[in-house]
C-alpha cells in the first residue's frame, strides 16, 4: 500500500483538478451567455468539475498501483538476493 504521504498528495490532486475544471465550466458559460445564466454556469462548473476530478482521479488511482506494485517488485528482488547470499556466502 502507498504511504499516507502519497495517497494524501493523490487526494489533493484531485479536490484541486475538481476545483480547477468547476472554475473553468463556470467561466466558459459566463462569458458565451448573456443575461441571466446561473443555472447554466453552476450546472457547466458541476460537469467540468466531476470531468476534471474523475480524470485525475483515474491518474492518482493507475499511479498509487504502479508504486504498489514496483514496491511489491522490489520486496521479491531483495529477498531474492538474499536467498541466493544464504546458499552462496562467498559471491
Amino acid at each position: 500500500m502507498p504511504s499516507p504521504l502519497a495517497r494524501a498528495v493523490a487526494f489533493g490532486a484531485v479536490v484541486l483538478a475538481g476545483t480547477c475544471g468547476g472554475l473553468i465550466g463556470w467561466a466558459f458559460v459566463d462569458l458565451q451567455c448573456t443575461g441571466e445564466c446561473g443555472t447554466w454556469s453552476a450546472l457547466a462548473a458541476l460537469v467540468g468539475a466531476l470531468a476534471a476530478a474523475g480524470g485525475v482521479g483515474v491518474v492518482a488511482h493507475l499511479a498509487l498501483r504502479a508504486m504498489t506494485e514496483w514496491q511489491a517488485d522490489q520486496r521479491r528482488r531483495r529477498a531474492a538476493q538474499e536467498r541466493r547470499m544464504r546458499r552462496n556466502p562467498s559471491a
